[in-house]
């Protein structure tokens, strides 16, 4: 067998301990067994204390399985293994395992059982998840200790197994030879004794009290909850069925203005890049101030079409004079110039040296060609007290160099003049805060591509969220992926969702967000993916159901890295409406664009509005500009969800209140503007 060290992660399961890491005593006890019975194979790396939460379970043993940039060999975890109500590592990890080890488990009870019968009331759990080995073990130190050291010998083997060691090689010699290098005498090893009595205070030394103990540390009294119901909110788990699923959501109801803090709060910060000075920077967002390199113009211009003259100190230049050179706007060498000469020149062309003043060509008179006719011989000049500098650009007299000629948090755009100022100073790059891409993921076993041919069976729905968002985010300047349609199975909608979150920065997803059995994306991403919802309800109309979720991963280059889910309504309506409202916010957060979100403005109404009287509610509207130059909102017709044609001509969405009186018309309101506003006919 390898010698290598093993790396080991404990995780303390106690709300107690969470609030007062110095209650906790099972850290101390399982250190003493690590390093005491362990023969120099393990090292304790990483030590953490989480309440007793399935989704703060499952996250920091997905940070340590999934993310960290180390190999962690085996994860123990201490605590919340009884039949307490807020006992629930079992399930937590249970749902994590890609294989179990019932072995293991065995081990542990058969330990516990040849001392007293009550080990059969603890609920142990281990298992393999990616490379590493889980076992759960009781909250009483006592217990968590005797524990780990029925099974410790035997787990190095394990452990390098699940690391993807040769079997063949690891086997070689027989079951005498492991049992030999594991210290393990045959038919049974290694024993200890195991205290079980039945009395107070002999619970978890760090997390809850619950009367009788029984080497795992759970004494059955009083149930203590240190938590209301709804405080902790999670998603169905899909294993248990339609039976066991929530009847109501678990997720608060934010309002509008809360689930866009959350977002703001919990959006990734920006990312700076370089970029070229080229079509692609349009719509990037300055992430420093940019200072001209060049002065602009960079020699003396004339500004006119005329001649350049050197003026003498009357300023009197009446008369004729000699062309002895021509200027034109073309790069090339002008030879200097004389008082009492001239030279034709061109709008933008330099001056010769020596020329202080530009004279126009309509205060000139030809008076003599050469002897082809092809040029001006000698001109007269009609003017008089000219001055010096006349018609003429200085150098730097638009842009000096070094002067800031653009500001940090400046968007480029692609109709103004800054690519056209950045490439006259010189400017060939600029930093930029970088523009995330955005996945586009249709859910659903009903959902079919919108362009398949023939027509549909019964229950079939043709996929209109997916190119609408996708198109909306493009026209929103962002990069997007089509990440197709993922099937109503958790485990595939887990892949599904692994791969985009490879690809992209922002994974925007439609349908599975109510409360079905087959609505898996909210527990998809807090079971499997160990992620965070934020929000899972808005007191909104439409898009009462949109999440808004944050999942840790690990980037290209071994760095973690956080990544944002939207999970919208699937009625197209909602999805559209939420995306404006919720996604581009953050999606402009991310890109440095200030301020976020659509642009508002306020509208008089064209005609009355009947209000929900609930929710407030986001009216897809046309927005015009009347000839007095107000702006009139209509409404594009029936606001139902799932009616498309809500959508048809929108260019706003009206922010209206909830209320058991219609708005009457000419009211005032703000409106979001999506789109351009139209003139009235």
């Amino acid at each position: 067998m390898s010698n290598a060290t093993l790396n080991v992660a404990l995780l303390i399961v106690s709300t107690t301990a969470a609030r007062d890491p110095s209650t906790d005593a099972s850290q101390a006890a399982l250190s003493d067994v690590i390093v005491e019975e362990g023969d120099g194979r393990w090292d304790l790396i990483d030590t953490k204390i989480v309440p007793d939460n399935v989704t703060q379970i499952q996250r920091q043993i997905m940070m340590w399985t999934d993310i960290s940039a180390e190999t962690i060999n085996l994860i123990l975890t201490t605590g919340g293994t009884g039949f307490a109500v807020t006992d629930n590592t079992p399930e937590a990890v249970s749902a994590l395992l890609h294989k179990a080890a019932p072995g293991i488990v065995h081990g542990m009870l058969a330990a516990s059982l040849n001392v007293t019968p009550f080990a059969m009331m603890s609920r142990p759990v281990a298992g393999v998840r990616n490379k590493s080995i889980i076992v759960t073990l009781p909250g009483s130190p006592k217990g968590a200790r005797e524990n780990l050291q029925a099974i410790l010998k035997t787990l190095p083997h394990a452990c390098l197994q699940a690391a993807g060691t040769d079997s063949r090689s690891l086997h070689a010699g027989g079951i005498k030879k492991l049992e030999a290098e594991a210290g393990i005498r045959p038919g049974g090893g290694h024993s200890h004794t195991h205290d079980h009595h039945h009395g107070p205070g002999s619970g978890h030394q760090h997390s809850h009290s619950h009367g009788h103990s029984h080497g795992h540390g759970h004494s059955h009294g009083n149930l203590v909850r240190h938590t209301a119901p709804s405080s902790n909110p999670m998603s169905n788990d899909p294993s248990l069925g339609p039976s066991r699923r929530n009847r109501e959501s678990p997720y608060p109801m934010l309002s509008v203005d809360d689930a866009l803090g959350k977002i703001k709060e919990h959006t990734p910060p920006t990312e700076v890049v370089t970029l070229k000075v080229d079509r692609s920077l349009p719509g990037h967002v300055l992430a420093e101030d940019v200072q001209a390199i060049e002065n602009v113009p960079a020699f003396r211009a004339s500004i006119v079409d005329g001649y350049a003259v050197v003026v003498p100190k009357d300023g009197n230049l009446k008369g004729v004079f000699p062309v002895v050179s021509v200027s034109h706007a073309a790069p090339g060498n002008v030879k200097p110039l004389k008082e009492g000469e001239i030279a034709r020149i061109t709008t933008g062309a330099p001056l010769p040296p020596g020329a202080t003043s530009v004279i126009m060509v309509e205060d000139t008179v030809l008076k003599t060609m050469t002897e082809d006719g092809k040029e001006e011989k000698e001109v007269e000049i009609l003017a008089d007290n000219v001055q010096e500098g006349e018609n003429i650009r200085e150098v730097g007299s638009d842009i000096k160099a070094g002067t800031t000629i653009l500001s940090k948090g400046e968007q480029i755009s692609a109709v103004g003049g800054e690519i056209g100022l950045l490439a006259a100073v010189g400017v060939a790059e600029v930093n930029v805060y970088r523009k995330p891409n955005i996945g586009v993921l249709s859910t659903g076993d009903e959902i079919v591509q919108h362009d398949r041919p023939g027509d549909l069976r019964l229950g079939e729905v043709r996929d209109t969220n997916r190119i609408t968002l996708m198109s909306a985010a493009k026209e929103w300047g962002y990069r997007v992926i089509d990440l197709g349609i993922a099937a109503d199975k958790s485990g595939t909608l887990e892949e599904t969702l692994r791969d985009a979150l490879r690809q992209v920065d922002v994974v925007i997803t439609t349908g599975g967000v109510s409360m079905g059995e087959l609505d898996l994306l909210k527990p998809t991403i807090e079971r499997s993916l160990g992620g965070t919802i934020h929000f899972g309800r808005v007191a909104m109309k439409p898009g009462k159901p949109t999440t808004f979720a944050t999942v840790p991963v690990k980037n290209n280059a071994g760095e973690r890295v956080t990544k944002v889910i939207f999970s919208l309504p699937g009625n197209p309506a909602s999805a559209i409406v939420t995306f404006h409202l919720f996604v581009l916010p953050s999606l402009h957060q991310i890109c440095g664009v200030s301020p976020v979100g659509l642009t508002k403005v306020p509208v008089s109404l064209a005609h009355d509005f009947v209000l929900d009287k609930v929710r407030p509610e986001y009216h897809r509207a046309v927005v015009t500009v009347g000839k007095d130059g107000n702006l009139i909102a209509a409404s594009t017709g029936g606001q139902r969800s799932s009616k498309v044609g809500s959508l048809r001509g929108a260019n706003a969405l009206l922010c209206m209140p909830s209320g058991k009186e219609p708005l009457r018309k000419g009211s005032k309101v703000d409106a979001l503007l999506m789109g351009g506003i139209r003139s009235e006919l």
